[in-house]
């Protein structure tokens, strides 16, 4: 593989490791745990794995290891670090026997039920460390949720000795992770199973997870991007840019770039849904700022949009809900199949409400068909495929044209567009994700060599330097409650959206007006990775924010 400069020098970093995880360790449990909802429900559905402790790392005494097999799977979308989490687990293992092994399944989930695999090498390893990208071995979507499938997987685990498990992914990912642990042990096949937090959309987060890998580095390449933008909306002095992110289920990536950079706008789509607010509603909102700095003489300025705020929007959530019960086929729980988009079109208009019916058609045409059209392997709408950011600024030039007509707008409006998504998922880890991501990896080892299964590997109080973070592990079905998925109640663990009464949401409010009435651009460049620990070393403004 040929290697660029920075790839070589970037090599040959050696991420740093919480104090307690340099030497031997000993698990100390904690208290019970429960689900975050549904208790009786989810214990019902998880006896094996429901209800075990919190654990924390702690110095303890060497033992004598015998070797094993250990199993990685990259889940879902990539993120950065994702090879760090790899080299992690792989030094992990080494560490407690250099016998061990581990293997790598091919193109996500699917290798693991087709046998595909690779196992892993030094010199192999060495290619990939510090790196960006899943290319190690590949990604994929498929979920394991059927019975059919652990059986597959159960047999080539047995054919390689393989003890344990470790799926990298996010919130979906985790949960068929879960699934998976519980099957293995109901049967006692002797299998555990890891997992590892993972979604640069950052909404795989609670009291013990603070932050999901990835999430650091994609905002520090969305938020370049957005200061270069700005820098030249501020040179040329004619454009209005509409930028969507990444962020289909919450808005932190939006949130943590409008902290990073002072856009004149950004939405939050939790408060348009906590405020009720229609589609009119949001467009009018950015209309009059666009207007309020027109008449300061500035017909320039930048939006940020995050991409799911259309399911946000209460009308147009209540419209998709049902558009997802009437795709989905209640004997097989699998979505309908149609003959072609136009006959899907027409079953939906003609087994909807009328109330949703009619907001369907108060839509522009484009946006109407996509949300009629097909979902994503979990039954969510597209959200990525709706351009939402051509569709806002097309009604705010609607609008202003007609304050124009009123007198009430005597401005120029005049429209970029963009979308941020692919730029950050693969780039090469940030320090804190390198870090930590090889935290996490490194630290499932441990979690294996105590024996545990259902377990989603932690690492936290990591806004101090590397040496006092946190290691441990939390069970899998803490984080779970009931939701309807595709027609059924399923579990599933709980979604992390952004907290309007919490530290960043509260900061950027209280600065948002000046940010759009004014040009306070922040130009953050690009990441650093050489150089003072407080240009190279720093995490988010969320989670700095959130952990003071």
């Amino acid at each position: 593989m040929k290697k660029s400069a920075l790839q070589v020098a970037r090599a040959a970093y050696q991420p740093k490791l919480p104090q307690a995880l340099q030497g031997p360790v000993k698990a100390v449990a904690g208290a019970a745990t429960q689900s975050v909802g549904n208790q009786e429900e989810i214990k019902a559905m998880f006896p094996n794995t429901y209800g075990m402790p919190v654990i924390t790392f702690e110095a303890g005494e060497a033992q004598a290891v015998e070797p094993f097999g250990v199993g990685i799977i990259l889940s879902g979308g990539q993120a950065p670090g994702g090879h760090n989490v790899i080299s992690g687990l792989y030094d992990g293992v080494k560490s407690l026997n250099p016998q061990c092994k581990l293997y790598g399944f091919l193109m996500g989930p699917g290798g693991l039920v087709d046998h595909k695999y690779v196992e892993f090498t030094d010199e192999f390893i060495n290619e990939y460390r510090n790196t960006g990208g899943f290319d190690i071995i590949g990604s994929g979507r498929t979920k394991l949720e059927k019975e059919a499938q652990f059986e597959s997987g159960i047999q080539i685990l047995r054919e390689l000795g393989i003890k344990a498990l470790v799926i990298i992914g996010g919130d979906d990912s985790n949960t068929n992770a879960c699934v998976l642990a519980e099957y293995y042990a109901a049967k006692n096949y002797g299998v555990q199973v890891i997992g590892c937090p993972k979604t640069i959309d950052g909404d795989l987060k609670n009291e013990q997870i603070e932050t999901s890998f990835g999430f650091d580095t994609a905002c520090k390449t969305y938020s370049e991007l957005i200061g270069n933008i700005q820098r030249d909306c501020n040179s040329a002095r004619k454009y209005w840019h509409f930028i969507k992110l990444m962020g289909r289920s919450a808005s932190h990536i939006a949130l943590e770039c409008a902290l990073q950079t002072q856009p004149n706008a950004c939405l939050i789509s939790e408060e348009v849904e906590q405020k009720e607010m229609s589609l009119d509603d949001v467009v009018t909102y950015l209309a009059q700022i666009v207007a309020d700095r027109a008449a300061s003489g500035d017909n320039f300025g930048t939006v940020l949009i995050p991409e799911g705020l259309i399911e946000f929007i209460p009308a147009i959530k209540k419209l998709i809900a049902e558009l997802n019960e009437v795709l989905t086929d209640p004997a097989t729980g699998e979505s309908r199949e149609f003959a072609g988009a136009e006959e899907q079109i027409a079953f939906v208009k003609g087994n909807i409400a009328p109330e949703n019916l009619a907001i369907l058609n108060s839509l522009p045409a484009d946006v109407a068909r996509q949300l009629c059209l097909d979902r994503d392997p979990h039954g969510n709408v597209q959200v990525s495929l709706i351009e939402t950011e051509k569709l806002l600024s097309r009604m705010v030039a609607t609008k202003l044209a007609q304050w124009k007509q009123e007198g009430k707008y005597a401005g120029k409006f005049s429209a970029q567009h963009h979308f941020f998504g692919y730029e950050g998922r693969c780039a090469a880890p940030s320090n804190y994700d390198a870090d930590y991501c090889y935290s996490l990896g490194y630290n499932a080892s441990r979690l294996i060599a105590a024996g545990k299964t259902g377990y989603m590997s932690i690492i936290k109080n990591t806004t101090a330097p590397a040496a006092q973070w946190i290691a441990g592990g939390v069970p899998i079905t803490m984080m779970m409650n009931m939701e309807r998925r595709n027609g059924a109640m399923k579990p599933v663990i709980r979604k992390a959206l952004v907290e309007l009464d919490g530290a960043p949401f509260r900061y950027f409010a209280a600065h948002r007006e000046e940010w759009a009435k004014t040009t306070s651009y922040v130009y953050p460049g690009p990441i650093q990775y050489w150089g003072p620990s407080e240009v190279c070393d720093q995490c988010t403004k969320t989670l700095s924010l959130e952990q003071n």
